[in-house]
């Protein structure tokens, strides 16, 4: 079962896939999002599945949005791929590693990528996503992080290297809050149905392979990162935790940075793939840019 939003930016339709059979939500929900999620939106929507409840709607030629509608917080692990770490000259961490993404980067799986003025070192990461279901708080234990999970998708954790570390004062979301910074999608595959911690995860760019992996490689497995992260903060329902991403970026230095034109795909085992274009932000005023602080 795949949950998928459709449709234009800003109108996008609920749906669920089912054996290649696409069906409305609409009778349900008017969105997914974290309300639908905590209600048990998913045990809802398998339920009206069974009782052949909801209407089939042909939305094969409308865009894909980002599986979950306005998630509140955007939570990430860095270097949670030992090889990911070595590559970036680091041991690998003893403790996750958390910085976090301002929710508004968050776009569907195709869309466009924008690239920031001046970007001289814009990387791709391919990375599982957790999709949050039940509020998390001081968590006791593994089980009860995996009974706080909805689901999972793919997501791209787009990075700006130079805003990461040359202008970062320490922390790394500078080089990973610009605007389209973290497609999202297709679906939002429920946690029920996926062997999470052994699901191959790649990249390519302009067709050429980067990234080629496995969940399995994970320093901290995805329960272990959801229980800790509660020690820490509270996860609502809705919420995102992107878990880190494996060898293969440009920061490694083996491949040139993202340029305009160039093409990403992404993809995970089982949760599906997304494709961007790389582009240049529009519309930006005289003198925009990082390096425009530094004048």
């Amino acid at each position: 079962m795949q949950l998928q939003r459709r449709g234009p930016v800003g109108s996008e339709v609920p749906v669920v896939v089912e054996q290649e059979r696409t069906f409305d939500l609409r009778g349900l929900t008017a969105d997914i999002d974290g309300a639908f999620l905590a209600a048990d939106g998913i045990g809802r929507v398998r339920a009206a599945l069974a009782a052949g409840e909801l209407p089939e709607i042909d939305l094969t030629d409308q865009r894909i949005g980002a599986p979950i509608a306005k998630p509140t917080a955007v939570v990430c692990i860095g270097q949670n791929y030992a090889a990911h770490a070595a590559e970036s000259g680091d041991a690998p961490p003893e403790n996750p590693i958390i910085f976090f993404k301002h929710p508004n980067t968050v776009v569907g799986p195709d869309d466009d990528v924008r690239l920031p003025p001046e970007s001289v070192k814009a990387d791709w990461e391919v990375e599982l996503a957790v999709v949050i279901g039940k509020t998390a708080r001081y968590l006791p234990d593994k089980q009860a992080a995996a009974d706080c999970i909805a689901g999972y998708t793919v997501s791209n954790d787009v990075s700006e290297r130079y805003y990461q570390a040359g202008v970062s004062g320490g922390q790394w979301s500078k080089g990973k809050c610009c605007e389209t910074f973290n497609p999202l999608g297709p679906s939002l595959v429920p946690a029920d149905e996926v062997d999470v911690q052994n699901l191959s995860l790649g990249s390519w760019v302009n067709g050429e392979p980067r990234q080629d992996s496995n969940t399995s490689d994970m320093i901290f497995d995805v329960a272990q990162l959801v229980y800790e992260l509660s020690q820490f903060l509270v996860l609502d329902p809705g919420d995102v935790i992107n878990t880190g991403t494996p060898q293969g970026v440009a920061l490694s230095g083996r491949f040139p940075f993202l340029k305009v034109g160039d093409e990403m795909r992404i993809a995970i085992e089982g949760l599906g793939e997304q494709r961007q274009r790389v582009v240049a932000a529009p519309d930006l005023p005289a003198g925009a840019g990082a390096a425009a602080i530094r004048r």
